[in-house]
């Protein structure tokens, strides 16, 4: 969709008559040059320019010369130019939301584009951020519940953290088809404290306002463009749109469009091969992005850690050098109650990234930091009992103890089946209350193991991959 299309868009969902563009004359920013613009600006910090920061439109890449300097042919199917902000320095931000672009419509006459950049104080070869999927509030009752539980909990966990330099990401369903409570996620956002970055979610798109080129007029006025970079420490993130528009109702699929493909593989081209890329979007790429292959293609052998939301559960996949994390929900089965389909607590993702490495763990909303599990235990036979460890953000590398009445029994074993409290509370047409049609889904970070029927306390030890432990304790 070209520029004019979409200005025309943002006229009709603002209710604006028209829209002018400003096209600027020769000695300003932005100037005509046939179908496209030419962008001129500077990225700069206290006043002195940077060099070899790159800027993009989404489709041209270009670096900053000597002087921080830069310009580019805007194509014509653009809409922002953004900055991918250089390790080293803060992320700007309004209110903690995001704003490392200018869109089309903000170019000025006679002026070009600075980017005004701030250096940070502390060294960002260690960082933090956390990953929040889909928060999706429908009505003031999600929004409540997401500004009471959600948002405190983080405020909470920052609190813990020794001011650790940190951001967030937002990979998709930011909303549940109600554009108008983005505004309510802005506060939250803006409560926690730290500077956000939005990905787009399918519902997060304009329905029935043509295809995928005008699925996203409403996000990309608010949140600016859907696939970016930026740089903190030894760190590579990039945030990419897979959610493809069908054009009718609510009709989407997975997929990364070819120009992004190609505007990828660009950007990386960029970026040192020791640098960790951390690559964010909702769709999970697994299973669920129908042309996968393609983008792993892209990023080669690259140390690479995805992040995706949009499947209401906890799911770690590992494809050779790709590590994806598919991220329980910040609203777990849709608001109507504390777990996700797989019995995954509401929640998000904690990661610590000490120059290229990458640490991480799942944080439960209302649950302390180290509890990473939920116990279950039922009548087996006549002389045993059957524990369940839902292990929530396990991984191949994860192993298992347990112990009944203070003596080992043994490791537990993997499988997959349902979690017994998801299966309680959410299975059946008139479960769970609020939102019935959420049912419990098949996980494979399940363990089992019998113990004695006997038994008056059961312990189950569970070790991550980094070499730490979680204990669980259940009294029968």
């Amino acid at each position: 969709m070209n520029r004019k299309k979409f200005l025309e868009q943002i006229a009709l969902l603002t209710g604006a008559g028209f829209i002018t563009a400003v096209l600027p004359s020769c000695s300003s920013g932005a100037q005509l040059l046939g179908d496209n613009l030419l962008v001129k600006g500077k990225v700069q910090s206290a006043n002195k320019g940077l060099s070899k920061v790159i800027v993009s439109d989404g489709y041209t890449l270009t670096a900053t010369d000597a002087t921080g300097k830069f310009s580019l042919n805007m194509h014509p199917d653009a809409r922002s130019i953004f900055v991918s902000t250089p390790a080293g320095y803060a992320f700007v931000n309004e209110k903690g939301i995001a704003k490392h672009y200018f869109s089309y419509t903000e170019l000025e006459a006679g002026k070009n584009i600075v980017f005004e950049l701030e250096k940070l104080l502390v060294d960002d070869n260690d960082h933090q951020f956390i990953i929040w999927a889909d928060p999706q509030v429908k009505h003031a009752g999600d929004v409540e519940k997401m500004m009471t539980e959600s948002v405190p909990d983080v405020q909470k966990f920052l609190s813990q953290t020794n001011n650790a330099l940190m951001h967030g990401i937002t990979v998709g369903d930011i909303v549940w088809d109600n554009h108008a409570l983005f505004q309510d996620y802005n506060v939250a956002v803006q409560k926690m404290g730290i500077p956000f970055f939005q990905c787009l979610g399918n519902h997060d798109m304009d329905y029935n306002m043509g295809g995928d080129e005008t699925s996203d007029v409403t996000f990309q006025k608010t949140y600016g463009p859907t696939y970016y970079s930026f740089n903190r420490g030894q760190v590579h993130y990039v945030v990419m749109d897979n959610v493809r528009y069908l054009g009718k109702d609510q009709n989407y699929d997975g997929f990364v469009q070819q120009h992004q493909l190609d505007w990828l593989r660009k950007d990386l081209s960029f970026v040192d091969t020791n640098k960790l890329i951390v690559l964010c979007l909702h769709i999970p790429v697994h299973a669920g992005t129908k042309n996968k292959e393609e983008l792993y293609a892209v990023l080669g052998p690259r140390k690479t850690h995805i992040m995706s939301g949009h499947t209401h559960y906890n799911v770690n996949d590992i494809h050779n050098n790709i590590y994806e994390h598919n991220h329980g929900a910040v609203c777990g089965a849709w608001w109507s109650g504390p777990i996700c389909e797989d019995g995954t607590p509401c929640g998000y993702g904690v990661y610590t990234a000490k120059g290229n490495e990458l640490g991480w763990q799942y944080k439960g909303i209302g649950k302390e930091n180290d509890e990473q599990m939920t116990l279950s235990v039922s009548d087996f036979s006549a002389t045993e009992k059957l524990v369940i460890a839902n292990v929530w953000n396990a991984d191949p590398a994860w192993n298992t103890e347990c112990w009944a009445d203070g003596k080992k029994i043994g490791t537990l074993q993997q499988y997959e089946g349902y979690d017994p409290a998801a299966y309680a509370s959410l299975l059946g047409p008139k479960l769970p209350e609020t939102r019935s049609w959420a049912e419990p889904k098949l996980t494979a970070h399940l363990y089992k193991i019998a113990i004695p029927a006997s038994t008056k306390t059961v312990k189950v030890i569970a070790r991550d991959r980094f070499g730490k432990s979680f204990t669980a304790t259940q009294f029968i």
